[in-house]
């Protein structure tokens, strides 16, 4: 190189110095970034320049200090200070109020180099050291950092100065590699957020096709749990349903309000609207449909920080998730009401198939005890003009044709209330004395009065030996099918009072004539003997005459009771015409019967009031004789009883 090119350079090395001396170090255009990158940049400069020229540059007994526009430690490398030590942690303040003057804190007072010499400081720990330090700005002259040197190795200010000077260029190589690292990372990291980003929408799109697909509860929550585990594997996630759910999915639990309100969760699922706690890295973001909410989507992310793209992901997945599972929650509800109207259906024509009271009340407890999968059912019927109810179908034996006081167990409760129950665990709530829950040790109960007519006519129980084992879905359909067992008990009771009406006679209570005939005709077919009584009251036109219809009317029916309460319930006694009055015994012969008539007889004449008198007549027939009809039975006693009345009437004669 010739001398006056070398001169060049020296000349120019000196102007710069002298620049560095009066305005700092100023960065190239290339070492630019974020005002929030540069404690990173710094911090991986001074490392750089550590592992490339701390051995080969810094003398020992000095420390390199680089601090933020702050004045606090960023980074630092030293050789045999370690007295310096504890002012070298990354966030040490080297501001002047906490350290007193030094060169660092100088420099955001001032531009170029600022030295002070050993034994001019405040602070004590920095006596022994000569210090150096200078401001470095940006291209566009901003403030960025502080760079300062301490040593006792140099003999004079001079020295320790150019040395820095020279330090500087090194380092400033470091802080251009270290912005291009910088941008190299953001880049990078940028491009592996969007590639996140894009996998986050695909898989998200595919989720949302197969959830919309679906029509299953469980297949939906499957989904959207296998969903969150793809994007996010390492975090914890779960789905909180604010309603029952029988899915095996672990993650799929019950939402408790029992929680603070201002726990996340119950907030999101209240608010129906995404919540994210910064301090936890916890988010929260409900399932909301077009009717309501329906739970919450819940992850838990105590690593890394939540970001907008999660959140944005959490919240329409959730919207998706929602919108489906309401969608799958009615398809399953749909089902549900179509299955329980086709029992409804089954039960109603079973029911209907039967107008006798006990075979209803048998086919209803059959029927109930295979559609709610119970262990035992109880119906009840309250007994008429009595304050009891009696047990008229069970599948306990112990328990069948057993009576109840009105205020009795769930039956009673139930009875006085008119109101279904449903109890989920008795062991834990046994309030009420059950005698059927007591002795078939059952835990779940739901029951539901059976009103007709607006009257509660009986109660119908069933039980399970498991808590929590009747939903509120069988609760409803209780209170349906109980409905419908009283309509079929109504259409049963008035059956049976229409077909009471036609046999009986509405005056004397007796049967009819008819139905005595066809009693009669049946037993001959099966007895071996049977005996016919006729009845007339003596002289009953004179009674007419005497003393009103009215009175007449009230003397039939005082012989009609005499008749009911002087038989077995086994016979048939009918209002044969007018004041005549028969009586068929079944298997009772003829010996017999006239004891029967002659008790009869001896009770009118004493009972009655006013006074009156009775004529009989009696036929028999058994099968050692040759058969007879029964109108040749009806015609014999008429006989008998026109005998009785020409031979001056209150007798029994025998035809």
């Amino acid at each position: 190189m010739s001398e006056p090119l070398r001169s060049l350079m020296i000349q120019g090395r000196a102007e710069h110095f002298e620049v560095f001396l009066r305005q700092g170090l100023t960065l190239s255009r290339n070492c630019s970034c974020e005002e929030s990158r540069w404690n990173v940049v710094l911090a991986g400069a001074v490392g750089q320049w550590k592992s490339l020229f701390e051995t080969t540059m810094l003398p020992e007994q000095t420390a390199l200090l680089c601090t933020d526009g702050q004045l606090n430690m960023v980074a630092s490398c030293s050789l045999g200070l370690p007295f310096l030590e504890p002012l070298l942690f990354p966030g040490t303040s080297w501001k002047a109020s906490e350290r007193g003057d030094n060169p660092i804190a100088r420099c955001t007072a001032s531009p170029g180099l600022h030295a002070i010499a050993a034994g001019n400081y405040p602070d004590k720990t920095l006596n022994g050291l000569m210090g150096v330090a200078v401001p470095v700005y940006d291209a566009e002259g901003r403030f960025v950092c502080c760079l300062g040197l301490f040593s006792q190795s140099f003999s004079g200010m001079d020295e320790l100065a150019h040395f820095f000077y020279q330090l500087t260029s090194s380092f400033h190589s470091c802080v251009l590699a270290a912005v291009e690292r910088s941008k190299y990372k953001d880049l990078n990291l940028r491009y592996k957020e969007r590639e996140a980003e894009s996998k986050k929408r695909d898989i998200l799109f595919e989720a949302s096709k197969k959830l919309h697909a679906q029509i299953d509860v469980h297949s939906v929550l499957t989904e959207v749990t296998d969903c969150m585990n793809r994007v996010y594997p390492n975090k914890r996630v779960d789905i909180l349903l604010s309603q029952d759910n029988d899915s095996t999915n672990l993650a799929v639990k019950p939402l408790h309000f029992q929680r603070s309100e201002t726990d996340i969760r119950t907030r999101a699922f209240m608010e129906g609207r995404v919540i994210v706690d910064d301090a936890t890295g916890h988010i929260a973001a409900p399932l909301t449909g077009k009717q309501g909410v329906y739970g919450v989507l819940y992850m838990e992310s105590d690593e890394d920080e939540i970001l907008p793209s999660d959140v944005q992901f959490l919240s329409l997945l959730a919207d998706s998730a929602g919108t489906a599972f309401e969608n799958a929650k009615l398809y399953e509800q749909s089902n549900l009401m179509i299955n329980e109207l086709r029992l409804i259906n089954e039960i109603t024509k079973q029911l209907n198939q039967s107008l006798r009271l006990n075979e209803i009340f048998n086919a209803a407890s059959s029927e109930i005890l295979s559609i709610f999968g119970a262990d035992y059912s109880c119906l009840l019927q309250r007994v008429k003009d009595s304050e009891r109810l009696v047990v008229q179908a069970t599948n306990l034996p112990a328990m069948f044709h057993e009576t109840f006081t009105l205020d009795h167990g769930f039956s009673g409760l139930i009875y006085s209330s008119r109101e279904p129950v449903i109890i989920s665990d008795y062991w834990t709530n046994n309030k009420v004395e059950s005698s059927l829950m007591m002795r078939t040790k059952a835990r779940s109960l739901i029951g539901s009065p059976i009103i007709v007519n607006g009257q509660v006519e009986g109660v119908i129980l069933i039980v399970h030996h498991e808590p929590n084992f009747f939903s509120y879905d069988n609760y409803k359909l209780l209170q349906v099918l109980s409905s419908h067992i009283g309509l079929a008990m109504s259409n049963a009771s008035l059956h049976a009072e229409v077909k009471r009406m036609v046999i009986t006679d509405n005056l004397t209570g007796l049967y009819a004539r008819h139905y005595l005939d066809e009693q009669a005709n049946a037993m001959q077919k099966k007895d071996f003997c049977g005996s016919l009584i006729v009845v007339d009251i003596d002289n009953f036109k004179r009674v007419n005459d005497t003393y009103g219809h009215q009175v007449g009317d009230k003397i039939l029916i005082q012989v009609s009771q005499i008749i009911k309460s002087s038989i077995r319930d086994s016979d048939i006694a009918a209002r044969w015409g007018g004041e005549e009055l028969a009586i068929y015994l079944p298997q009772v012969t003829k010996d017999q019967a006239v004891q029967i008539a002659e008790r009869i007889r001896t009770r009118v004449m004493q009972e009655t009031q006013p006074q009156v008198t009775v004529s009989c007549g009696v036929s028999d027939w058994n099968w050692d004789e040759e058969r007879i009809s029964v109108e040749s039975l009806f015609y014999r006693a008429d006989m008998a009883l026109y005998q009785a009345k020409n031979n001056g009437r209150n007798q029994i004669q025998i035809g």
